[in-house]
């Protein structure tokens, strides 16, 4: 099986060893994504739901990269800092997912990079 690592200037570089994304055997793996503005790679402010959007907007360049959208995502995976913020998260993850929605896992977690409050990772199908 070959492992193609793909990258964008529309979603911010990687912060470590890692890629942006990896295409592998019809899947592309995307790595989680905090909210960082890619232009200038620092961190956006506000709250959960302006995160979630920043998040969401990183992981549609990422999949446009691709050649893909949130159309060909089986799988996420997202990370709170306070499951209190659920609601406000879901409602703008909800926005930006096709019906049916892919599966998904949702958890709360004691702390994820530079203190954000929101990271998601995806998986999608690209044949």
């Amino acid at each position: 099986m070959t492992r193609e690592a793909l990258a964008t200037d529309r979603a911010p570089q990687a912060i470590g060893p890692y890629s942006q994304a990896i295409r592998a055997g019809g899947f592309l793996f995307v790595s989680g994504q905090i909210p960082l503005d890619p232009a200038t790679g620092t961190l956006v402010a506000g709250d959960v739901t302006v995160q979630t959007q920043r998040v969401v907007d990183n992981l549609a360049a990422i999949l446009a990269a691709a050649g893909a959208s949130f159309a060909d995502v089986v799988k996420t995976t997202v990370y709170l800092l306070d499951m209190n913020d659920f609601t406000a998260m879901n409602a703008v993850y909800g926005a930006a997912m096709p019906t049916p929605p892919p599966a998904r896992s949702t958890v709360q977690v004691s702390r994820l990079p530079l203190d954000v409050r929101v990271e998601i990772d995806v998986i999608a199908h690209v044949g």
